[in-house]
This record gives structure tokens, sequence and C-alpha cells, in this order.
């Protein structure tokens, strides 16, 4: 393998910051990179330099190929389109159609960003760029980059206005479909999931060093707790805080760590007393005591959003029942009508049919992706915010003051006497959440807590809903997110109903491409496996053949099945509702809730069973 770029004892001082200290790497055919650090940190600045857009203050930059050598491409968190142009000319340039339509590879990037080969989820081809949303340029821009395929490609946060289908597109694509002889991909990521599905190496920028770390996000973990111990901080917390990130990856899903190397017995060693993150029946337990038997409910809810004629159908007649602790993540497109769910649900939308119904105990804390709100406290200190809603909380059991939550979020002793109009906007995300936990609610709605928040801001903010007891809704495309604090998902899919997901975010995706796959064919039939379709890394082939679809018999053989798993479903669904309200009769008794919760596990697999089977019928029937 060949370097294509090589970093020697590079330095770049801002101000009194030395943002890259005599920094010494280099990028190989072949490298898939991920780069994580904390905001501030000089990772993209790094690119930069890497990109000859910005000039070190010392060191020497080697490309191969000398001057004229390897064609550098980077997204940048500013796209410099053309508002002038069309969107065939943003992302294929003056290709003609037979060029670009012959290459799989380009139609996969057109299907993965652009909603299909005629960028249907543009508005076309034809359309044009400046009244683009900032969501869509993005995606724009990194369409333009993925076609033109550079020798060396450096992304700065491409997953930012990606949903949970784009980032399991990109990570497969930049994976499967863009590695060849000659080539390298660098990408900046706070995206954990992304940084696993997708790197071989991962950089840590951290006080002006670059540290490497073979495979990703699972093994960058590893290899950060090992080190910690071999230099004696296993006390320390942000040590503490690795080894229970470790201990939740070791134990979750087996592809979770089945591409790192682990280091098995290492890793193993690190965890052996570490408990699971968070004790589920005993949090249970005390948010019914905090909430009693009602918390939010939706009967019967239909919601409309906008005004007739435009007006979009986005639940119709759904009924949605909150049990006390329970944590459940909201997946869907963009446009899907999740924020709309989330006012609903709250009261700020009111529903166009249907009943909403809260408990009386049930105090709402809601995390908008609005910052607005921080605005009248720009010439307050950070620690004056804080403490304008109070000095002192309880959290997992034991009192803690607002300066300690505040440190655990991001915000250490020196950065609490910042004023909050210097704050930058992961900042000000981290003084809202804080700000929040404040009021100890016991019901928190989370819409895209993610959103400018580095991975160590987001494994402390993982660690303090650990012990926070209540109800917790999350709406976020940060699938490692969702995993990792919620214990089930639900779906939006466009078709006004909100969908249990039994098998989590992998069942969402697969439901999804048996959508658009259903779709693409006129006669009903699912299309085989195309160019990409938003969702190649999480993609199963249809269970069914078209064969098998056009034979009559089996078409009302499948109708009838599906007539059979519908009653069992709505069975399970009665019985399910009558174990939340036993768990909430049952609140003090620790034994007894042990043992309804493992009956609602049961009924949680039988549905999984069930929703597939319904499903490989679904495609029969067409």
């Amino acid at each position: 393998m060949a370097n294509l770029v090589s970093l020697e004892r590079v330095s770049l001082v801002f101000g009194t910051a030395h943002v890259l200290d005599e920094v010494s790497l280099g990028v190989q055919t072949g490298d898939r990179i991920g780069v994580v650090g904390v905001n501030g940190g000089g990772k993209s600045t790094l690119l930069r330099v890497m990109a000859d857009l910005q000039e070190p203050d010392s060191g020497r930059i080697t490309k191969q190929g000398g001057a004229d050598g390897i064609h550098i491409g980077m997204l940048s968190q500013v796209d410099a389109l053309d508002p002038a142009w069309t969107v065939h000319e943003a992302a294929l340039g003056d290709r003609p159609e037979h060029v670009w339509a012959g290459d799989p590879r380009i139609r996969d990037v057109l299907d993965g960003l652009l909603g299909g080969t005629g960028a249907e989820g543009m508005g076309g081809l034809g359309s044009l760029v400046g009244p683009k949303s900032g969501g869509e340029r993005r995606r724009l821009a990194l369409a333009r980059l993925l076609v033109a395929d550079p020798e060396l490609l450096l992304l700065d946060e491409p997953t930012n206005h990606l949903d949970v289908e784009g980032v399991a597109w990109l990570a497969h694509h930049l994976a499967t479909q863009r590695p060849r002889p000659g080539n390298a991909t660098v990408a900046i990521t706070h995206d954990r999931w992304f940084l696993d599905a997708y790197a071989t190496t991962t950089w840590e920028v951290e006080a002006g060093g670059v540290t490497a770390f073979e495979g990703g996000y699972a093994a960058y973990v590893l290899a950060k707790a090992e080190r910690d111990r071999l230099a004696g901080l296993a006390a320390d917390r942000r040590s503490n805080l690795m080894r229970k990130e470790l201990a939740w990856l070791r134990r979750g899903p087996p592809a979770r760590t089945s591409k790192p190397k682990f280091r098995i017995d290492a890793a193993n060693a690190l965890i052996a007393d570490e408990p699971p993150p968070r004790n589920s029946v005993e949090l249970a337990s005390f948010a019914s005591r905090r909430l009693g038997k009602d918390v939010l409910d939706l009967e019967d809810a239909t919601v409309l959003l906008g005004d007739p004629p435009s007006q979009r159908l986005l639940l119709d007649h759904v009924t949605w029942r909150l049990a006390p602790g329970e944590r459940v993540g909201i997946v869907g497109v963009n446009g899907a009508g999740k924020s709309t769910l989330l006012r609903a649900l709250t009261g700020e939308l009111p529903l166009a049919s249907g009943r909403r119904k809260i408990g009386k105990t049930v105090a709402i804390a809601f995390l908008t992706q609005e910052v607005r709100e921080l605005e009248r406290f720009e010439q307050w200190r950070v620690i004056e915010a804080i403490e304008d809603v109070k000095q002192w909380t309880t959290l997992g059991g034991k009192e803690i003051s607002a300066s300690q939550l505040a440190t655990r979020l991001g915000f250490p002793g020196g950065r609490q006497q910042s004023r909050v109009s210097d704050l930058s906007g992961g900042e000000r995300r981290r003084l809202q959440l804080t700000r929040l936990l404040l009021t100890e609610p016991n019901v928190l709605i989370l819409d895209e807590p993610t959103n400018d928040l580095d991975i160590e801001t987001l494994t402390s903010l993982e660690d303090v809903l650990d012990g926070w007891a209540g109800t917790l809704i999350v709406v976020s495309h940060d699938r490692y997110l969702l995993e990792r604090v919620c214990d089930h998902q639900l779906a939006l899919l466009g078709d006004g109903k909100l969908r249990d997901l039994p098998g989590g975010v992998e069942e969402y995706l697969r439901l999804r491409e048996a959508m658009r796959s259903r779709a693409s064919r006129p006669d009903g039939i699912p299309a085989g496996r195309g160019g990409g379709g938003g969702a190649g890394a999480a993609s199963a082939a249809s269970p069914t053949t078209p064969e098998a679809v056009a034979n009559p018999a089996q078409v009302r053989e499948a109708r009838k099945v599906m007539a059979r798993v519908e009653k069992q479903l709505t069975r399970l669904t009665e019985r399910e509702e009558r174990l939340h309200h036993d768990m909430a009769e049952k609140s003090t008794d620790p034994t007894a809730l042990a043992d309804l919760t493992a009956r609602l596990r049961e009924i949680v697999d039988e549905r999984e069973v069930l929703e597939l089977e319904w499903l490989e019928a679904a495609e029969v029937v067409g």
C-alpha cells in the first residue's frame, strides 16, 4: 500500500491554542479512517490541512505524485453549490446520460442520496439548487463528491441531515462500492454506528495530537479503556465511563463487535465486574411510584398537518399508551412527522380527532430542535443559567449539585463561568439538556438530542440517562443512541400508522426496503435488490419470488395468514396492556415486577415472530 498523503511534524496555532502540535501521520491506499474528538479540538482543521485549504505554521505535507498528483475532494460544513445550477448540474456535472446511467456506482449514489436515478427526492434532475433546504443542499454536495470519486475523499460530518436509512446506505457505499486500488476515505463523524460500520481505523484528535486506533468505534472504546487500565487510571471517572460503554458494546448484538479485531480476553477482563448500564426493573418501579398508572395516552388519535388542500395525514386513528418507565425510540424518514407526533403528544398540536389523556402527576420536559429559549440568557454565565432552574437535583438515587450535573454534561469548572453568548451550538444544546434535567421531569421527550454533540458528550449524556427514572421518548437519526438508551423502537412509515419494531432499527430498514421494492414495480410484485436504495447495509432479500406472488392460490392462502396473524397481534396487544396495568399496580413489589417484565419480554418475542410471518405473507399478496 502506498501513501496518498503524509503529514510530517505539522503544527498550527490559532491565538494561543496549539490546534495541531507536531502531528505526523499518513493516509494509505485502501484506508477508511474515522476521525473523532471533542468539538473545537481540531478535526476540521486537520482535514483542511490535508486538502491544502489551510496552510500550517510548520511541518511538511507530501502527496502522491507531487503538486499535480492525486485528486482530493472534501465535503466541508458549508457547501459551495451554485444556486443557479440544476440538480443534474450539481450532482452529475456535464456527464451525458448514457455515461452516468450506465454506471452502477453512480446510480447507487443517486438512489441513496437523491431518492432515485431521476432525483425524485429532490424534485427531479431539472429542479434548481437555489430553493433547496440546507439538508437537501448538503446531500447534493455529498452526491457530487461521491459521483466524482476522487482518490482521497475527505468528509466533514457526512451523516448530518441523513436519516437512519441514509446513514446505513452511506456506510455500505463507502465500505463496499467505493474501495478500489489507489483511493482512501477520511471522515469526521460523531455517529458511532456509522463509525463502526465504515471505519477500518479511528483517529482521535486531542490536545493538538492525533492517536490512531485499529478498527471502528467498538475497537476504539476497547483500546481507550485498556490504555487507561495500563496507565493505572481505572478509578478515574472517564475510564469508568469507557468501561461502562465497552460492557454494553460487548454484551450487545453480536454484529456490533464482529467487524473489529477484538482482543476478547482483554475486553472480558475489563468488564468482568461491570454491571448492566441500568437496572430496568428498579427504574420502572421508581417511575411507577412517581407517575402512577397513567402517563400519556393517545386514543384513536388522528393528526393532520397543514391546511387544505395540501393537508397531510400523519396519524390515522392511532392508539398509543405510554407506560411508567417506558423508554422508546422513534424512527422514520425525514418528513414522516416524528417531531409533529411529539407536539401532539405534549398537547402543543391539537388532535384532528381522538383523545389525548395525561396522568395527574405527569411533569413533561420537552427538548425541541430549537435553541432560541436560551436567548434571554445571552449575558448570563453558564452556571447562572443552570442554577436559575435549581441548585440541587437527584440522579440515580443520589443528590448532586447543578454544577456537578453540568460537569457530567461537558461543562467543567472553567467553562461554567463562560457567557452563554460565547457558547458553540453543541454547548448550547448541552445547556438546554442540563436545564431540562434539573426541572426533575418524570416524562422526558427528546427531539434529535444528538445535534452538534461530540462522542464524549454523547457518552456522558447516556450515562446520565441511565440513572434517570421516568418515561423517555427519543426521536433521533442516531441509531447508536436509540439502541443504547431505549428499550424498544417505534416507526412512522408514512402510512398513518405507528408501528412497533420488535427487531429494532434493523427491522425498520427491512420494512423500508420492502416498501421501496413494492413501489418500484407497477404490478405490485417486489423488485429484486437494486443499486443502493438507501439502506444497503441492512437490506434483506425478499422471502418470496415473483413466480410465487403470481400464483392465485398462494395469494389467497397468504391473505388468510395475514388475517389470522392480525387477530393474534390484537390479542397480544390486549395482553400487553393488561401487563402494563399490573406493573403499575405492583410497582412496589420487585419480585412481582421481575416476573411481569419476563412475561412482557415473551410477548415482545412472540410479536416479532408474528410480524415476520405477516410480512412474508404481505410480500406474497403484494
